[in-house]
């Protein structure tokens, strides 16, 4: 039996949100969501469908908006694009299971309606019409679909050819894919085909998705390796993974990872503040979800990129999960590779190889008391601030000039909440 899957995308849903709260049109409305506090270079999260008919292009910088463009500025809120997309799930369970159901990001998802056309007597069509009408009516927000016979074929419905349809509909199988979007360029317009990989195809005089299915495997896997696959797979139109695959995946290793761009080139002393303050973070965040590891990463990005990024990976002595042994050995690495002359603009951790804490082995050569004691320590930090809030006990280090810590506990997603 065929499979029919929905891609569904809800419009500029950021810009959409903010006209729909001030009772705006976002197809008659000039509305740009970024913070004017970041300066001309802060990046527009979202801008309305309006803007869009005027040329300018989605995820612009404030000073790429021409001057003669009058417009509503919307600060930011994270919290409430949260709360609609959660309403909008809740429209989603009305006519589907979650088990069919894989929310792809904040404003897109996957829906698999394949048993769900004979119960309701609807074609794939009328199902995302059903659903894009109730979106609409209950919300005020417009939504596009893209359907197709695998989830490849629904997202890039949704991507290149709902936008041309009347009914912000668009529908693929691998026959009309083929037929259609062969020949279609550039390349990056393709689901998980960003500029460096349309890049490195042109150097192989592959200039769009029937080039690859005429090309030489064997050329492909030694470019690409065993990414090949998927683009061979995807140039044909074909996609195996399914929904259900999704909800069964468990990935064989785990990491937890945070970044921060910061506003102004940072000294390695002020930056160094910087890194313990994320370290902080991170470890609670290990403890609160009972996982260890025993490998810790970093990444330093320098100002205008003046000079190649630093860091590297280093192994702790135990699996550990406390901030005191993780923040020592992100230190030794930060002090043993950073650049001290050059400003520092990026900073990024990753804890490696993170398992569940039943599974560490007990080490004997180790004060395993004092260990119990900060972790429950932490523990008790991470149980106020999860109840009062997340500013609610600081460390001193948090109150210095140069920390972050005290506004980014105010945002979400690294943008403002919205409180």
């Amino acid at each position: 039996m065929q499979r029919s899957y929905l891609c569904i995308d809800l419009k500029t849903f950021y810009a959409s949100v903010e006209c729909v709260e001030r009772k705006l049109n976002p197809f008659s409305t000039n509305l740009v969501v970024a913070d004017p506090s970041r300066g001309k270079g802060a990046i527009c999260l979202a801008i309305s469908p309006k803007m869009k008919m005027l040329g300018i292009k989605n995820r612009c910088r404030i000073f790429e908006i021409p001057p003669n463009i009058k417009y509503i500025t919307a600060i930011p809120r994270m919290k409430k694009y949260i709360e609609y997309s959660a309403n909008i799930y809740a429209i989603y369970l009305k006519y589907f299971s979650k088990e069919d159901i894989h929310v792809y990001s904040i404003d897109e998802a996957f829906i698999e309606v394949t048993k769900y056309i004979k119960l309701y007597k609807k074609t794939p069509i009328e199902l995302a019409q059903t659903v894009i009408r109730d979106i609409h009516n209950t919300y005020g927000i417009t939504a596009t679909a893209g359907i197709g016979t695998n989830m490849y074929l629904a997202k890039i419905a949704l991507d290149i050819t709902a936008k041309h349809s009347i009914n912000n509909i668009g529908y693929l199988d691998e026959e009309k894919y083929r037929k259609e979007l062969w020949h279609h360029k550039p390349l990056s317009d393709f689901w998980q085909i960003g500029r460096g990989i349309e890049n490195r195809l042109k150097k192989m005089r592959i200039y769009n998705m029937y080039d690859i299915t005429q090309c030489n495997p064997k050329r492909l896997y030694k470019e690409f390796g065993v990414n090949a696959e998927y683009l061979i797979d995807h140039a044909w139109g074909k996609e195996t993974c399914t929904i259900e695959d999704i909800k069964k995946y468990k990935p064989k290793s785990n990491s937890i990872s945070n970044s921060q761009v910061l506003f102004e080139d940072y000294t390695f002393e002020k930056a160094r503040t910087i890194l313990k303050e994320m370290v902080e973070l991170a470890s609670l965040k290990l403890i609160e979800n009972n996982l260890v590891t025993d490998t810790v990463q970093l990444y330093i990005g320098y100002s205008k990129d003046i000079i190649k990024s630093t860091g590297g990976t280093q192994k702790i002595s135990n699996y550990s999960n406390v901030y005191s042994e993780l923040v020592k050995g992100m230190l030794s690495i930060y002090d043993r590779t950073t650049n001290r002359q050059v400003g520092i603009r990026r900073i990024g951790i990753n804890f490696a190889k993170v398992i569940e804490k039943e599974d560490v082995q007990l080490n004997l050569f180790i004060n395993q008391e004092n260990i119990d004691k900060e972790r429950k320590l932490e523990l008790t930090i991470n149980s106020i601030k999860n109840k009062i809030g997340k500013n609610s006990i600081l460390r001193g280090m948090n109150l210095q000039e140069e920390s972050t810590t005290i506004v980014r506990n105010k945002l979400i997603g690294g943008h403002n909440s919205g409180e």
